[in-house]
């Protein structure tokens, strides 16, 4: 990657800012071109200092991260978002897959993630910490982890079929075990695999399940 990646920090602890920005530093590919200790002008600052990518607090004064976001996306995305939060509550993690969020990290993961969020997130991949992964998949698995029926949902971009492959992948079904449950090949599976994330444009398992989530394919 030859350009620096841009990076504007927001929280509303100056110290957390100082410490994340000396980290930052010592990144040769990563610039740190402004932080915001509150959210009110947010959207004019990144723009102004052409942020590639926003990391930002849910809780701040004046305007949090949620209404963050909520103003990114009536507004037209500035800049790619890595959320960072000391909260993992699974409501709060699918309102910001919803906003359009790229990123969630949990403070107690942010010092040995953040530079694998920031690399990932650039490459235009999402990126979930290991803990938030990890909720996701088991609660969207809990209530039935062997599905014997999918559930009919309508969508203008995927077929039947691929919605169905794309719910059992969700859920974290191997290739092998979506074959038998759909009565078709390994092979199969991997082809309308590799089509839909083509289709929808999408790097990795945790942007089709952010996908999913958002687009009511599966429920969290």
């Amino acid at each position: 990657m030859n350009k620096k990646i841009r990076i504007h920090l927001a929280d509303d602890h100056q110290v957390l800012i100082d410490g994340m920005r000396f980290l930052l530093h010592t990144i040769p590919t990563f610039e740190v071109v402004g932080f915001s200790l509150n959210g009110s002008f947010l959207f004019d600052e990144v723009k102004a200092n052409k942020t590639d990518i926003l990391i930002i607090d849910i809780s701040m004064p004046e305007k949090d991260g949620i209404e963050v976001l909520k103003e990114f996306k009536l507004k037209g995305f500035p800049c790619k978002v890595i959320v960072l939060s000391s909260y993992d509550d699974l409501k709060l993690i699918k309102e910001v897959m919803k906003l359009g969020s790229n990123g969630y990290l949990t403070k107690k993961c942010a010092g040995e993630n953040i530079v694998e969020a920031i690399y990932a997130v650039a490459n235009g991949e999402d990126y979930f910490c290991k803990s938030v992964r990890e909720k996701i998949f088991n609660t969207v698995t809990k209530d039935n982890p062997k599905l014997s029926k999918i559930q009919s949902v309508e969508n203008s971009i995927l077929t039947g079929r691929e919605l169905e492959i794309i719910t059992l992948i969700s859920l974290e079904f191997s290739g092998k075990e979506i074959s038998e449950q759909l009565f078709i090949s390994t092979n199969t599976v991997e082809t309308h695999r590799k089509n839909i994330m083509k289709k929808l444009d999408l790097k990795n398992t945790i942007s089709l399940v952010k996908y999913a989530i958002k687009n009511n394919i599966i429920k969290s």
